[in-house]
């Protein structure tokens, strides 16, 4: 799978493996940029975190916070929300693929990837620059 990184100098194609041995710098498109829809309706009223991002797919919602854990998910369209993420750093962005379970979670300079929705997480053996957005290619 590739992951989209935007970055101040250039949009970063990822090759996200099964294991970090299999993550490779795929391109880099300079002046490129992360461009996907950012469904801010789902973000439940309750919320009292600063919003980072959010995405959603089919019934699962998820939302960076500016608080640790980092993330908060729903899988029935908001109707309950559980917490997410609880050993990442503070992030800048997340997404979801077109398999809910593939989340994409960007800090500072690393990615992060969970292939069940969230519950386990590994860094992305590709260290970017200051990352803005981050997208599923």
């Amino acid at each position: 799978m590739i992951a989209l990184a935007g970055c101040e100098d250039a949009l970063y194609l990822v090759e996200v493996g099964e294991t970090v041995e299999g993550d490779d710098l795929a391109g880099r498109e300079p002046g490129g940029r992360v461009e996907r829809p950012r469904p801010v309706e789902l973000v439940p009223a309750w919320l009292s975190a600063t919003l980072v991002d959010v995405d959603a797919s089919g019934s699962t919602v998820i939302v960076a916070v500016d608080r640790r854990p980092p993330l908060l998910a729903s899988y029935d369209a908001g109707g309950t929300w559980s917490e997410r993420g609880a050993g990442l750093p503070r992030g800048r962005a997340v997404a979801l693929g077109e398999n809910p379970d593939d989340v994409l979670f960007a800090a500072r300079n690393r990615l992060y990837v969970s292939r069940n929705g969230g519950q386990f997480w590994r860094a992305v053996g590709v260290e970017l620059p200051e990352i803005n957005d981050t997208a599923w290619g």
